[in-house]
């Protein structure tokens, strides 16, 4: 762990719906060192996640109603900022992503060379592929991206990985409350930071894992997810001429 670290609170957010076959592994994997706390938001599972989460002693919050994946992060965040954190990462409870990878991921927070730090699946050229990322899923992503990059001006391999570290200084400032509870939640605030325009992002190179219990939206929901960013790409043009 580096001095750096010691002097910023990490919470870890685990925003968690049916998460009860990969939770420990998720936990295991964590490297407790360079993290201070973890909570786990439970979008009203259907198994026995809130039951492992309590007993494993992570701070466990429940919606008695689902509310989706974003409304799940507008929880998550909450709860980190009130228990005082100076940098919250994300990690996917399905261990779909490697969180052993967090100490490469808030080192650039840390260093004060960026605000946010995100995982990418897309730096290294068909890495997703070897993955097991769908042909169809790493088309859809270069493509999504390509605009994103081009409406929003930053330059970055992947906008669609849940993999991600954001300082407090982030959370406060935009009103991420005013997102979507869907997954383009996570292209929402990002849109966000580029309207208040001071802040940076960092990207870091990550594994891919596909497998049979780690989450993934289907074609069908994946084509609304696309229509849904590229809805918020006019939002924000239409906004931009405004200002």
């Amino acid at each position: 762990m580096s001095q750096l670290a010691k002097n910023k609170k990490i919470i870890v957010i685990l925003p968690a719906y049916n998460a009860e076959k990969t939770l420990r592994k998720t936990l295991d994997d964590l490297p407790m060192a360079w993290v201070d706390d973890i909570i786990l938001v439970d979008d009203a599972s259907q198994d026995n996640t809130v039951e492992l989460s309590k007993s494993l002693g992570l701070k466990t919050f429940v919606h008695p109603k689902n509310r989706g994946y974003g409304g799940n992060q507008k929880t998550c965040y909450k709860n980190a900022l009130a228990l005082g954190a100076d940098i919250v990462v994300m990690v996917h409870p399905d261990h779909q992503y490697d969180p052993k990878s967090i100490p490469d991921l808030v080192g650039p927070l840390l260093s004060d060379e960026a605000d946010a730090a995100f995982g990418s699946r897309m730096m290294i050229p068909r890495n997703a592929i070897r993955g097991g990322m769908p042909y169809w899923k790493f088309a859809a992503n270069i493509f999504l991206t390509a605009i994103e990059n081009a409406i929003l001006g930053f330059h970055l391999s992947e906008y669609h990985s849940g993999f991600r570290a954001y300082s407090s200084r982030v959370l406060r400032a935009v009103p991420f409350e005013e997102n979507s509870d869907n997954f383009v939640f996570d292209t929402e605030i990002i849109v966000q930071m580029r309207k208040a325009g001071f802040f940076r992002i960092k990207e870091i190179s990550i594994t891919t894992r596909y497998f049979p219990e780690a989450s993934m939206i289907g074609l069908r929901k994946s084509i609304f997810y696309g229509l849904s960013i590229l809805w918020v790409m006019i939002k924000y043009l239409l906004w931009r001429i405004k200002h």
